[in-house]
């Protein structure tokens, strides 16, 4: 008998993949804050007609991280100073909370952050800056989720573009910060380990306090 013929894959809808283009390349900013993007540049690039780019470009404005002219395009907007303030002090909150409440942390908890610090070493050493953002924030965000708050969880996700934006933009304007995040995140981790959890918490504080002085422009 003949053997059946394969499944065709079915794509995403047309605005959906306009959206999830147009997103990932703003949160890895291959599209800057200040880049005017235009329908037929978009629909080109994606290989749609312009109306489910104008339905993606919509959504990206109701989530801030555009904003629409019209007969002009979409102008990305670039991350202010007060917005990085606004997600230090949340994530201030959440995190010196969480890390408390995982500790003593579970022997699962302990095994994904060291295979998470390891896989942020690895992505550093081959350069790729928003892979490191995004396993930088799964390092973080782990440690939330181990806290045994839902709400707060949830909470704590709505952070995450602003979270992987920001990351990315601060390791192009401050490479350096790289090797001391992974250096920060070893402590967080060996203070979790030996269930010191007021420790844990102190050198939460300390690692996320340093985005506020790259706010005023210095660095320590």
């Amino acid at each position: 008998m003949p053997s059946p013929a394969p499944l065709s894959v079915r794509q995403p809808p047309a605005a959906d993949r306009v959206y999830m283009h147009v997103k990932q390349a703003v949160l890895d900013r291959r599209y800057e804050g200040g880049t005017l993007l235009t329908e037929g540049e978009l629909a080109q690039a994606v290989g749609v007609s312009r109306t489910p780019v104008r339905e993606a470009l919509l959504k990206l404005e109701m989530e801030g991280l555009l904003k629409l002219y019209p007969k002009k395009g979409a102008l990305v907007l670039a991350v202010s100073a007060q917005e990085i303030a606004d997600v230090v002090e949340t994530r201030l909150l959440v995190e010196e909370f969480a890390v408390r409440r995982a500790v003593p942390a579970p022997a699962v908890l302990v095994a994904r952050l060291e295979e998470l610090l390891e896989e942020q070493k690895r992505r550093a050493a081959a350069g790729d800056l928003a892979e490191v953002a995004v396993t930088d924030r799964c390092f973080h965000a782990e440690i939330v989720k181990h806290a045994g708050n839902q709400i707060l969880a949830r909470l704590y996700d709505q952070l995450r573009d602003r979270q992987l934006r920001m990351g990315v933009a601060v390791m192009q304007s401050q490479p350096d910060r790289i090797a001391k995040n992974i250096a920060e995140h070893a402590e967080i981790l060996e203070r979790i380990k030996a269930g010191d959890a007021e420790g844990a918490a102190h050198c939460v504080r300390q690692h996320l306090s340093w985005v506020k002085v790259l706010v005023r422009g210095d660095d320590r």
